[in-house]
């Protein structure tokens, strides 16, 4: 599905390389704010980095607080992967490798956020909002995946990675533009490298199962 025209429509004083630029940027800097340090603080008044695995991520929210704080941290991180990408589509049509970059901005942002010393989440729940508006058909067999082995197994991380994986591998056999179909492809790898050490707790038998937390505000 091409969603942007083949010809290159914008213009400006600094080109298209530093649109690009500005753009990729952009991506960062939302995709760098951390949502579920800063919901916690407000709602909860606690860091959410001094329990459970110590993520800011709405899996570990969930495990502490609560579902109702952890389905707002997770609507947050996908929007704001979501909301450069719109503002991206409508200022650089005709250029989906552009957009492409925009989103990985926002990946990279939101794994290595320059407001938390280049830490932060797994990738996931942006990753989840980047392509649902990026590849949707391929978020929805991601998810479709997620859903059936979370339920099945109570391991997040592990559907997680298949899901990841899943969404990746079918953007490549959907009518997608290659530049889409490159960045769900590396945003699978991050999703796999963020997740290396529940991988190696799975292997091991010692993962946490998914459970929600019950802590008051």
């Amino acid at each position: 599905m091409q969603l942007f025209a083949e010809s290159v429509t914008w213009q400006g004083p600094f080109g298209i390389a530093s649109a690009v630029a500005v753009f990729f940027l952009l991506g960062y800097v939302f995709g760098s704010i951390p949502t579920g340090l800063w919901l916690c603080r407000m709602l909860h008044h606690i860091d959410i980095r001094e329990y459970g695995s110590g993520n800011i991520g709405a899996t570990n929210v969930f495990r502490t607080v609560g579902p109702k704080t952890a389905a707002l941290v997770l609507l947050c991180d996908m929007l704001k992967g979501m909301v450069p990408l719109y503002v991206a589509e409508h200022v650089l049509a005709g250029l989906p490798l552009a957009v492409a970059l925009t989103a990985l901005g926002a990946l990279l942002g939101h794994n290595y956020s320059f407001l938390l010393r280049f830490q932060g989440g797994k990738g996931v729940a942006t990753g989840l909002g980047l392509f649902l508006y990026m590849l949707p058909c391929s978020a929805g067999i991601g998810f479709l995946c997620w859903i059936v082995l979370v339920a099945l197994t109570r391991y997040v991380s592990l559907g997680s990675v298949v899901g990841a994986l899943a969404a990746a591998g079918s953007a490549w056999i959907l009518d997608y533009p290659w530049a889409y179909a490159v960045f769900g492809t590396l945003a699978a790898l991050f999703v796999i490298l963020r997740h290396k050490d529940n991988l190696k707790r799975l292997a091991n038998g010692t993962e946490s199962k998914i459970k929600p937390g019950h802590m008051k505000k």
